[in-house]
């Protein structure tokens, strides 16, 4: 299949439709920094340091849904670290990709696996593990009936300010529900 025929355009070039909103709204990567040095100073040191997961909303789905909640865009503090949720129903995985940052995966919740450039990697709840700079990678919860939720953490912003910005989706995330566990799912709503 074309790209074009696929219906997603992850890079948010117009030329075909996309399924998460992240792949077709225009985002944030650096903010500038304006004003003088005493003024940055004053609005960096009154920042609040605590942002609540729960405030914000899960996008994506049916199998694999995400909460970009540290990012330039979204908090003042942040400017060159990303961190966001992402949460796996029951024997549901996410997109095949690879970009130029690296990445920490942190399992909070249940178990599956990744494939890092056709390798797997087993994993459970506690462990971290690392996506390396240029992995083509995907994630996989093995659990057919509970749910598996990361925390993802990265200098993606960093990165993009570089100019390290290539990113692919090799093969798109899933838009059916596979299970009957899938067809019923809700990501958490304490997270």
């Amino acid at each position: 299949m074309k790209p074009a025929e696929s219906g997603h355009d992850p890079g948010g070039s117009g030329e075909e439709s996309a399924v998460w909103e992240r792949w077709t709204r225009k985002r944030t990567f650096v903010r500038a920094l304006q004003g003088t040095y005493g003024e940055l100073m004053h609005e960096l040191f009154n920042q609040p340091r605590v942002y609540k997961s729960k405030d914000w909303k899960w996008k994506g789905g049916p199998q694999n849904f995400g909460k970009k909640i540290i990012n330039p865009a979204s908090v003042k503090i942040a400017q060159s670290i990303e961190a966001h949720i992402d949460c796996f129903a029951p024997s549901g995985y996410g997109q095949k990709h690879g970009h130029m940052n690296s990445a920490v995966f942190y399992v909070l919740k249940g178990k599956g696996h990744d494939v890092h450039d056709r390798r797997r990697i087993d994993w459970e709840a506690g462990d971290a593990l690392i996506v390396e700079n240029g992995c083509v990678h995907q994630h996989f919860n093995d659990d057919p009936e509970e749910e598996a939720i990361v925390l993802i953490c990265k200098a993606k912003p960093l990165f993009l300010f570089m100019h390290l910005i290539f990113q692919k989706v090799a093969i798109y995330p899933p838009t059916e529900v596979e299970t009957e566990a899938q067809r019923h799912y809700v990501p958490p709503t304490e997270i």
